[in-house]
């Protein structure tokens, strides 16, 4: 399955990758979901998400830190906030990109 597919999709499986299923509420609006599943998670995957979420909030500062703890550079100004989801979600399913 694409990321676009998951995206279009229901609500994802509890299986699902909690970052994953943060980009999902994501792209419903749905902010304060996302970030409460990937909030306390200790691994890169969900620092990335984490950070994608600060920056779409317009915390620059804070996106700037969780870019840093999961190991990534902040995207450039000219790279949209749905590019940057897509690239995200793309990684994390291991779709070519």
């Amino acid at each position: 399955m694409s990321f676009a597919e998951f995206l279009a999709g229901p609500a994802p499986a509890a299986r699902v990758p909690a970052p994953v299923r943060a980009l999902w509420h994501d792209a419903r609006g749905e902010w304060d979901q996302a970030h409460a599943l990937v909030q306390s998670d200790p691994g890169a995957a969900a620092a990335w998400v984490h950070a994608y979420l600060h920056r779409r909030e317009g915390d620059d500062t804070n996106a700037g830190y969780w870019y840093r703890r999961a190991g990534r550079t902040p995207p450039g100004k000219n790279f949209s906030l749905d590019d940057e989801r897509a690239a995200i979600g793309e990684a994390l399913l291991g779709e070519p990109g």
